[in-house]
């Protein structure tokens, strides 16, 4: 019997990106609701304890609510939004972390999707933090620039109209420099201080990169060889991460270069002083649906990399 699938919220940006992905494969069933009925909680429970998997793409408060619907103890979740991402009792969905990450997802109950620029720096500084070249009190910057579809429907609809000439422009956001993906950047990398982040949206659709600047003498010697090293040896097996060789060819880095990708590649620059490191994908991908549908595949048991685009 194929496994049970059911979205909450598919016709938002994350859940028809999902939709997408499920609906060319012939190894799930998924359940739709009437279009009519899908912000009646009754008819939506009925589906949600039917599911064998719900996938939850909806506002924080709304997803909190959502879960709280589940009667049945045998449906598994996977929550998209910011709610859960620090919550005791929710795993968090960033398989390639470590051995005990990808355990944990493939037996959980209910999974935590990371958040697209979260999932740029904590692929990057997790395993710095972890293998102990990068301190856990180091002051840590970090940039990242998205594509406007990370804003939903409302942004896109913005940059797909009539627009100012301000959208013509990349638009640093986050201001008070508390964005809400800051908490899980610093819990999942065991930081003793949040780094400071700026969050810049620009005139693209998708694609993201979210870099994080690096002192060598505060590392050791040979600072960005050492960097690129215990990243390259951390993601050696990893299939929808990978690790480009040291000293990027090109003469710039373009934020939509893995856009329609689910996969994620990181770049390691720098000389004598200064490293940066540069976490390239897809914002709607790796950064969001695709990442779900990743923690999908390992929940049911199926090849991380089915119906994904690599």
């Amino acid at each position: 019997m194929k496994p049970r699938v059911y979205i909450d919220g598919k016709d938002g940006t994350t859940g028809l990106q999902i939709y997408d992905r499920l609906a060319a494969r012939d190894d799930v069933e998924l359940l739709l609701i009437d279009g009519e009925k899908r912000k009646d909680s009754q008819e939506r429970k009925k589906l949600m304890d039917a599911a064998d998997l719900v996938f939850l793409c909806l506002p924080d408060a709304a997803a909190v609510e959502a879960a709280a619907l589940v009667g049945n103890p045998a449906t598994r979740i996977i929550d998209a939004s910011t709610a859960h991402r620090t919550s005791s009792g929710w795993d968090y969905g960033f398989s390639e972390l470590s051995a005990a990450h990808r355990a944990a997802i493939e037996q959980s109950r209910r999974v935590a999707n990371p958040g697209c620029h979260a999932t740029g720096f904590i692929s990057t500084v997790y395993p710095l933090v972890s293998a102990g070249l990068l301190p856990r009190d180091y002051p840590l910057s970090c940039f990242s620039l998205t594509g406007y579809s990370g804003g939903g429907k409302k942004m896109i609809a913005q940059y797909e109209g009539e627009k100012g000439e301000a959208l013509y422009s990349p638009r640093i956001y986050g201001l008070s420099l508390q964005h809400k993906h800051l908490p899980e950047m610093q819990k999942i990398c065991g930081l003793d201080r949040a780094p400071v982040f700026c969050p810049i949206v620009d005139d693209y659709y998708k694609g993201m990169a979210t870099t994080v600047s690096l002192h060598n003498d505060l590392l050791g010697a040979d600072g960005a060889k050492r960097v690129w090293q215990v990243l390259a040896d951390h993601y050696r097996d990893a299939r929808l991460v990978r690790v480009a060789p040291l000293g990027w060819e090109e003469p710039m880095i373009a934020a939509n270069t893995m856009a329609g990708k689910d996969t994620l590649t990181i770049i390691v620059c720098g000389n004598e002083t200064h490293t940066t490191v540069t976490a390239l994908f897809d914002n709607l991908g790796k950064g969001a649906s695709g990442a779900a549908v990743q923690n999908m595949n390992l929940m049911l048991g199926f090849d991380e990399t089915a119906g994904l685009n690599l």
